[in-house]
């Protein structure tokens, strides 16, 4: 880690850079991938080949899931070791990409972050080398076998990031929940989709336990328990994290059907070409009449013209729904913060998780 970047986490001075501290989670998950890199390049080119994509994996993104794990720890005590507790935080960005290999997969998502999403990159490789056998299934087994790879990192990383054993070994217990709660909310996700469910109920299910929940709320746990946190920190760190995380899903979903591409880095209207069936998308088919109802739902999980998102984004718009999210997402938001405001952390804390929940939930179109 850089000088600068050591200057930027909160120390005496109490500062806070989020861009010096994404830097630092940058260099923190790609050393990582530099000592497995170490030995797996002697299995020859083909591992080369996924380390390589394990590096993109978890190159950019926002790192809220680190910086919730960050603060999760300031908010209970001053770090004692802080370049440790940086290892330990960056090891939830390989958990994220992980997810977001396999949830690309599944999705058929094209892209990711502007590149090519990992399934299509080595489906496109066997094309280019003329190889045997399906260049689909390649590329299937490509990103099932790099998110498995990435989700082992993921553990490891914590495991030795350097601080106390017995607080690591109390935050790896949170961590197994956050696990168990990606892969069960994900097949929930599946699930509803493969049914064509648009219950509210059920997609606010899929919004807690497949993003909410190992988004913000865990995050914040592990962090607390890294600091030595007991049950009471941690309960009043759900008050805060849970709601605020179903609201930065919710956001997600908006940006989802409404986001600009070069804010997104995905296609325009991409949720509406996968067929999610989200709480936009729920609220949206119980409100409109007949027609517009029935263009809506066999709409949705078919590849759509430039023109078609955009009536499409019409038809939702009119129906009331993202209004009703939008309401959604400041009801969950202020809750999340009277409860911030009554927990016991540390102010120095409590200031910079209100700007995190304002950078989660108002990200722009």
């Amino acid at each position: 880690m850089t000088e600068s970047q050591e200057v930027a986490l909160p120390g005496d001075s109490g500062s806070w850079d989020p861009t010096d501290f994404r830097a630092g989670i940058e260099s923190c998950v790609q050393a990582f991938i530099d000592g497995q890199d170490s030995w797996l390049a002697e299995l020859g080119e083909d591992a080369r080949r996924l380390v390589e994509h394990a590096r993109i994996s978890v190159s950019g993104g926002k790192r809220f899931r680190a910086a919730f794990c960050w603060w999760g720890h300031l908010a209970v005590a001053e770090p004692e070791d802080h370049d440790a507790l940086l290892r330990a935080c960056a090891s939830l960005e390989l958990l994220h990409a992980s997810a977001l290999v396999h949830d690309d997969y599944m999705d058929a998502s094209d892209v990711r972050r502007g590149r090519p999403a990992t399934h299509r990159a080595f489906e496109t490789l066997h094309r280019e080398r003329g190889w045997n056998a399906g260049a689909g299934q390649y590329g299937a087994a490509a990103a099932i076998l790099l998110g498995d790879l990435l989700l082992s990192w993921s553990d490891e990383m914590l495991r030795t990031c350097g601080l106390e054993p017995g607080r690591v070994l109390n935050a790896l217990g949170y961590f197994d929940l956050t696990r168990t709660e990606v892969v069960a909310g994900q097949f929930l996700d599946v699930s509803a989709q493969a049914r064509g469910t648009t219950d509210v109920e059920v997609a606010m299910q899929v919004v807690r336990y497949k993003s909410a929940k190992y988004s913000i709320e865990r995050p914040l746990h592990i962090g607390a328990a890294l600091a030595g946190a007991g049950p009471e920190k941690i309960a009043a760190l759900s008050r805060f994290g849970l709601p605020l995380g179903e609201a930065f899903q919710l956001r997600d979903d908006l940006l989802g059907v409404f986001g600009d591409p070069e804010v997104t880095g995905k296609p325009a209207g991409d949720d509406l070409t996968e067929g999610k069936r989200t709480v936009l998308i729920a609220l949206a088919l119980d409100a409109l009449p007949a027609a517009e109802r029935e263009h809506l739902d066999t709409s949705l999980g078919r590849p759509l013209a430039e023109t078609e998102v955009v009536e499409l984004r019409r038809i939702i718009e009119a129906s009331g729904a993202h209004d009703q999210v939008e309401q959604v997402i400041t009801g969950l938001t202020e809750r999340a913060l009277e409860a911030l405001d009554a927990a016991d952390v540390r102010a120095d804390a409590r200031g910079i998780l209100r700007d995190l929940a304002a950078a989660a939930t108002q990200r722009g179109f």
